[in-house]
């Protein structure tokens, strides 16, 4: 089962970055992980600062760090709800390549960040440095969107978020099975149900579609270790379609608190499988999406 040991939660104070905190919090309390909350100040020399003095620059700057830090621990304070209590990093300069740098410094085991879904401030905020993050992080990234149903608990319960369906898309291949690590490690810590998904595409005849159907149920069958069905609940299910449109229905319909994908990992040759299926279901679906890259010594 993979190690869960530290989790890092960027964050820009914005309602997105609340519910991200709602469930880095709570991975942090149920894995006993530490928890790093950190807000990174962009640029710190914006046109207007070009003509003042070196001096007045740089009490400029230690005035706004000054006010960033302060602004952090009054977010942690006021949306902390477990005995978690984070260590707060307030930086400078570009939010990406920072976020990461201290992922790799503190070697955190997870991300958990908010995304702002489809709307147009997505592309220039938090949206586009969470898709940056998502396909340059050597861990597993938790891109948190705002779900369709309540999942958030009340103010006076200790626990954040409560996850009681989730859902492990599955194509077979080895990113698939390094992401059911994940899956079956958290629906054992939340007490959820776990539901395996494999989406048929591209299947021309009727005669092929039922014979394609059973082997991918015998597929998934053969896939749950033994032991497993003691620890959580399993289900399978196979769909037809396009893979996102099968994958964010069956999440509406089921009301999944969680969906869990494999991805290939950084660079172009991501493109293809990150693009069309996770990305996708990342921001058009009702719920958050935990990522899952392949660790790089695996592949070598």
């Amino acid at each position: 089962m993979p190690q869960i040991k530290s989790i890092l939660c960027p964050v820009d104070f914005s309602e997105f970055s609340v519910n991200a905190y709602e469930y880095a919090q709570s991975l942090a309390w149920h894995y006993k992980a530490t928890l790093f909350l950190q807000h990174v100040l962009y640029s710190l020399q914006p046109f207007g600062f070009w003509n003042i003095s070196p001096d007045s620059y740089e009490k400029r700057c230690g005035e706004l760090r000054a006010g960033a830090e302060q602004q952090l621990q009054e977010f942690a304070t006021r949306h902390t709800r477990t005995e978690i209590r984070p260590q707060c990093f307030v930086q400078d300069g570009p939010v990406t390549d920072l976020i990461l740098s201290l992922a790799e410094a503190q070697a955190v085991n997870l991300i958990v960040m908010g995304t702002h879904g489809m709307r147009g401030i997505d592309r220039l905020m938090l949206g586009s440095v969470t898709e940056k993050v998502l396909r340059r992080a050597r861990c597993p990234v938790l891109a948190v969107r705002k779900p369709a149903h309540h999942v958030t608990s009340s103010v006076q319960d200790p626990e954040p978020v409560h996850l009681r369906k989730m859902l492990l898309c599955t194509d077979f291949s080895d990113h698939a099975r390094h992401a059911s690590q994940y899956a079956l490690s958290m629906a054992k810590e939340y007490g959820a149900e776990l539901t395996l998904l494999h989406v048929l595409e591209d299947i021309p005849r009727s005669a092929d579609l039922h014979s394609a159907t059973e082997m991918a149920v015998k597929q998934l069958e053969e896939s749950i270790a033994p032991n497993t069905r003691e620890e959580c609940r399993v289900k399978v299910m196979v769909r037809i379609g396009k893979p996102y449109q099968e994958i964010m229905q069956l999440t509406l319909e089921a009301q999944t608190d969680l969906v869990i994908m494999g991805v290939r990992g950084r660079g172009a040759l991501d493109t293809a499988l990150f693009g069309s299926t996770t990305y996708r279901v990342i921001q058009l679906g009702p719920c958050p999406v935990l990522a899952v890259h392949i660790p790089v010594a695996s592949l070598e």
